[in-house]
C-alpha cells in the first residue's frame, strides 16, 4: 500500500510536459568585441560553445523536452561584414540538428540584419509548418507563395489545455521588412516621428525610448489575429505562453528594449484569462516580473554576453498548476504559479 502511494505520488509530480528554451546565441567567427554600447563584452565564437553544452545537456535530462524555444538572433549582424551569414547560420543548424527534438525559432533583429524576410520563410528558421494548421497567421499566402505584408506568427498545442503562441515583434519595423513594402513606410515614418536623432539607434533625448531602430511594432492586423487566437483558448480554458523576441513589460526588460506599442500588446495580454506567460529575450541580462493580471514576464539572458565560465538557458517544467524553471548559468531558478482559475474573469 505504502508502495503504491509512492508512486501515486511520483506521478502527481511528474510533468504534463517539458520544454528547452534559450535566446541571443548570436553566433559569429569573430574575436570578442563590446556590444553596440560599450558596455558589456560578447563572446562570439564562445556562443556556439554554450549552445552545444545546452543541446548535450538537454539531450541527458530524464524527461526529453518536447520542443525547444529559439528565442531569436540565432547569429550576429557582425557576420554580414565578410558575408559569412549563411555559413554561420548552417554552423548553428548543425548543432541543432543533433537534437532530435523539434526547434520553434523566433525571429529578432539580428535575423533581419543578415537575411531578407522572403530568404527567412523559405529557411529552417521558419518553424511555423510546426503550427496548428488552422489560423497560422502570417507567412505564406493562399496560393503558397511569399506574402511581404504577412507577419510571421503562428501557435501551436503541445499537450490539452496549453498553448503557446509565437509572435512577430518586427511586423512594423525598417529592418524587418523590404523598402518597397508599405509596412516599411508606416514604419520609418512612426520611428522618425518619435526618434528625431539622426542615429535611429539612439534613445538619446527620447521619451519613449523603445522607439529605436532595432525594436519594432505589431501591426493592427496582428494584434486582431491575437484577439482571435487567444479569445479561442479562453473559451477552451487553455493556458497560453505568449513568445516574441521582444519584451513587452517595463519591469522585465531595459525600457530601451521593447516593443514599440508594448501598451497596446499588454492591454491584449491582459484581456484574456487564458494567458500566464511571456517569453522573450532581447534583454541580454535577463529580467522577470508578475504584472499585476498574473501573467510572468520573462526575460532571458542572452548567450551571446555569458562568459565562458558560465551558461544561459533552461528547461522549464509545465504542471497543472504552475511551472517550473530549471535555469543554467545566468539563468535563474523559478517556480511561477499560474493566477488562481477562480480569478481569471477579473481580466474581463
Amino acid at each position: 500500500m505504502k508502495l503504491q502511494r509512492t508512486m501515486e505520488s511520483k506521478r502527481m509530480e511528474e510533468p504534463y510536459f517539458t520544454f528547452g528554451i534559450i535566446a541571443d546565441i548570436q553566433y559569429a567567427d569573430m574575436d570578442n568585441r563590446f556590444n553596440y554600447l560599450k558596455t558589456s563584452m560578447r563572446y562570439y565564437r564562445n556562443s556556439l560553445t554554450q549552445l552545444k553544452a545546452a543541446v548535450e545537456e538537454w539531450a541527458m535530462e530524464s524527461i526529453k523536452p518536447a520542443f525547444i524555444l529559439q528565442l531569436g538572433d540565432i547569429i550576429d549582424g557582425i557576420n554580414t561584414k565578410d558575408k559569412s551569414s549563411k555559413t554561420a547560420l548552417e554552423r548553428v543548424l548543425v548543432e541543432m540538428d543533433k537534437l532530435p527534438i523539434q526547434f520553434h525559432h523566433v525571429w529578432g533583429n539580428h535575423e533581419f540584419y543578415n537575411f531578407s524576410r522572403e530568404y527567412l520563410n523559405g529557411s529552417k528558421l521558419n518553424s511555423q509548418a510546426r503550427g496548428d494548421r488552422i489560423d497560422r497567421g502570417g507567412g505564406t499566402s493562399e496560393n503558397g507563395e511569399f506574402n511581404d505584408e504577412s507577419f510571421y506568427a503562428y501557435h501551436f498545442s503541445p499537450c490539452p489545455k496549453f498553448r503557446f503562441l509565437l509572435i512577430d515583434g518586427y511586423d512594423l519595423s525598417p529592418i524587418g521588412r523590404e523598402k518597397t513594402s508599405p509596412k516599411y513606410d508606416i514604419a520609418l515614418n512612426l520611428l522618425k516621428e518619435k526618434n528625431p536623432n539622426e542615429d535611429l539607434n539612439s534613445p538619446t533625448g527620447l521619451e519613449e525610448v523603445q522607439f529605436v531602430l532595432f525594436n519594432g511594432g505589431i501591426s493592427p492586423s496582428q494584434l486582431d489575429w491575437m484577439e482571435r487566437v487567444l479569445t479561442s483558448s479562453d473559451e477552451k480554458e487553455e493556458n497560453v505562453f505568449v513568445v516574441s523576441h521582444l519584451p513587452v513589460h517595463p519591469d522585465a526588460a531595459d525600457p530601451m528594449c521593447l516593443v514599440w506599442n508594448y501598451p497596446e500588446v499588454l492591454s491584449v495580454l491582459q484581456s484574456h484569462p487564458c494567458v500566464v506567460g511571456y517569453l522573450a529575450g532581447h534583454n541580454h541580462e535577463g529580467r522577470y516580473c508578475m504584472d499585476p493580471y498574473g501573467i510572468h514576464h520573462l526575460t532571458f539572458s542572452g548567450v551571446i554576453e555569458t562568459p565562458p565560465e558560465s551558461r544561459a538557458f533552461g528547461t522549464m517544467y509545465v504542471y497543472e498548476d504552475k511551472m517550473v524553471l530549471k535555469g543554467r548559468g545566468l539563468v535563474e531558478d523559478r517556480t511561477l504559479y499560474y493566477r488562481d482559475p477562480k480569478n481569471k474573469a477579473e481580466r474581463h
